[in-house]
């Protein structure tokens, strides 16, 4: 039979056990909320799944999406977005190539920004309007977006300018394959 002191102790090491067991479960909870809101609202995964931005992306890489910069911060040229509105009914990879009020115009094959050839060291292929009526400004609070590998990209030459609020976010980071691994340019 057990005294009093051994019954106290059983009694205290149950309660140590399942207050230690609440708090694991506690950070556990804790640890999954803020998993998912950062995945939701800041920095998510996001896999390549078409060839319209090769050279710089093919199919199968993984990148880090920046979803939080655009609220904060205009897009610039160059940088490379997933699009995510109702310009498309698929969610798109494309780079930024016109911002709000530039003049866009195609020539033999080369890309103008308000009269000035744009270098796109990045390209694959020739540059063409693709049925689309060149010079172009690109409206307020849009964007003109176009993919690296331009005769094989549905771009915003099809589908017109993009909303900048259709921009989830902006690829800054390539996690796959390893080879790759590293900053985005």
């Amino acid at each position: 039979m057990m005294n009093t002191e051994q019954q106290q102790e059983t009694i205290r090491k149950k309660k140590s056990w399942g207050r230690e067991l609440r708090d694991w479960a506690v950070s556990l909870s804790i640890a999954i909320v803020v998993a998912l809101l950062i995945q939701n609202y800041a920095f998510a995964q996001t896999e390549v799944r078409n060839i319209s931005m090769q050279h710089t992306l093919v199919e199968g890489q993984r990148l880090i999406e920046d979803k939080i910069s655009y609220h904060f911060e205009k897009p610039n040229r160059g940088d490379i977005v997933i699009i995510d509105g109702p310009e498309s009914d698929i969610r798109l990879i494309k780079r930024v190539i016109g911002l709000p009020g530039d003049k866009l115009e195609i020539k033999n094959g080369v890309v103008f920004i308000n009269g000035e050839a744009l270098i796109e060291t990045y390209i694959k292929g020739s540059t063409f309007p693709n049925g689309m009526s060149v010079p172009f400004i690109v409206p307020a609070d849009k964007v003109f977006v176009m993919g690296d590998n331009r005769e094989h990209s549905e771009d915003s030459r099809a589908l017109g300018p993009i909303a900048i609020s259709s921009l989830e976010g902006r690829a800054i980071f390539r996690l796959w394959p390893l080879q790759k691994f590293g900053k985005l340019e």
